[in-house]
């Protein structure tokens, strides 16, 4: 492919917010409702996820600007040289440092999705006062199937929303939060949402000075709210009768549980959860380029390279990122909040084969989806063709044509909305 072909095809990318959604590349983090909020709003579509709708009192010309640049649907950059030297070929973004640990509150660690880390970070960064909130996802108090930002304020706020939630999040949309809170805060969210709040600083001073602390979770994608109830249902109890939804934690990897208003419980595994769950995930979670938080100070994932024994406390991989990440998890250590050790990158990629699979597929399914006069993302500085490389030619080739046919059967040439 020439330079001239590449160049046209990268201007594929979506001109605005609207092509976004319409081209089925947003993620839901909500950024651009932060960055608009006079003219959009985020929504839940239950067979979607999280979408920016207009206002429908507002008119006006179509959203591009600071929205545009911020949204993860439209791409990702990363500076050049920013992976020179990064371990495992650069796949899982810079890392500094790499542990295998877990909390040492055993409350928090118990109701953590693996070993409590991110709900340690965000806790001990409350109490040594280098912060004064952490802005992260829970379980709306008025719906519990559905997810809204917060601002936390104590310990027992993040024990609040500590563990999972597989369904569509907005946490960008509170952006706000952070900028107005009197002192500096933890950012917690999926690896599109750390990328956009990132974006989104560079437009927003008083945001960037907000961000004390970014926390990148390790994810294989967004399903959207219908799946949720369709595993509700087959377990027996009516989604509109649920007060409480887990979809894992209370030990590792934890159980998917939930209660109903008459106080009866039902549950089934984390793996035949997310076995069901999975086959909803939005079309960009197909083409992301980054399950691992890779712009994040500090990112979280679980340590899948063995097997959980029955009834075991769960523990957690954690990556160093930034030497603001480094001075975070140096102060837990040594305050006693975390324990573990330091291991080799390595185990990343044992942990996580499918999502390294999923990555290093990106490049074929974006040029599949150019390649049919699509808008797709543009993506650079992630290292995608030297990834798309490593698979075999029959791995190519199938990124590709697997793409081409997905582009008929999800019909991704008609506008989502």
């Amino acid at each position: 492919m020439t330079r001239r072909e590449m160049r046209r095809m990268s201007s594929r990318a979506p001109r605005s917010i609207e092509e976004v959604v319409d081209a089925h590349l947003c993620c839901g983090c909500g950024a651009c409702a932060y960055l608009e909020p006079d003219r959009l709003t985020m929504s839940e579509v239950p067979s979607v996820g999280m979408r920016p709708l207009p206002i429908a009192s507002v008119n006006g010309a179509a959203i591009t600007g600071q929205a545009l640049d911020a949204c993860p649907g439209r791409g990702l950059d990363r500076e050049p040289g920013a992976l020179d030297g990064a371990p495992e070929n650069g796949e899982w973004g810079p890392i500094l440092e790499a542990y295998e640990c877990w909390a040492t509150d055993a409350e928090i660690r118990y109701r953590g999705s693996s070993g409590g880390v991110v709900s340690a970070l965000a806790a001990h960064a409350l109490a040594s006062e280098v912060a004064v909130a952490v802005l992260q996802t829970r379980a709306s108090t008025e719906d519990p199937l559905r997810n809204e930002p917060v601002l936390s304020r104590s310990r027992d706020d993040v024990l609040a929303a500590a563990g999972s939630r597989y369904a569509p999040a907005s946490p960008c949309a509170g952006l706000g939060l952070v900028e107005t809170a009197d002192g500096p805060c933890v950012v917690v969210g999926k690896p599109c949402d750390i990328a956009a709040t990132r974006a989104a600083a560079l437009s927003r001073p008083r945001l960037a000075a907000g961000l004390g602390l970014t926390v990148g979770i390790f994810c294989a994608g967004v399903p959207n709210r219908s799946a949720t109830e369709g595993v509700i249902r087959k377990l027996g109890v009516d989604p509109d009768q649920v007060t409480r939804v887990d979809y894992r934690g209370d030990g590792w990897p934890g159980l998917f549980r939930v209660r109903a208003r008459d106080g009866a419980t039902a549950s089934t595994t984390y793996a035949d959860a997310w076995g069901e769950l999975s086959r909803s995930r939005q079309w960009r979670c197909m083409i992301c380029p980054d399950h691992s938080g890779q712009f994040a100070d500090v990112s979280v994932g679980d340590p899948w390279y063995r097997e959980p024994q029955p009834g075991e406390a769960g523990r957690s991989l954690l990556l160093v990122r930034t030497e603001r990440g480094r001075s975070a998890v140096q102060a837990a250590f040594r305050d006693g909040a975390l324990e573990g050790e330091r291991i080799d990158p390595v185990f990343v990629t044992r942990s996580q084969p499918s999502l390294l699979a999923t990555q290093r597929s990106v490049w074929g399914r974006v040029a599949a989806m150019r390649i049919s006069g699509l808008r797709a993302p543009s993506y650079r500085g992630l290292g995608l063709f030297a990834a798309w490389g490593r698979l075999g030619w029959r791995a190519r080739t199938a990124t590709i044509a697997g793409t081409l046919r997905r582009v008929r059967t999800k019909n991704l040439r008609a506008p989502e909305r």
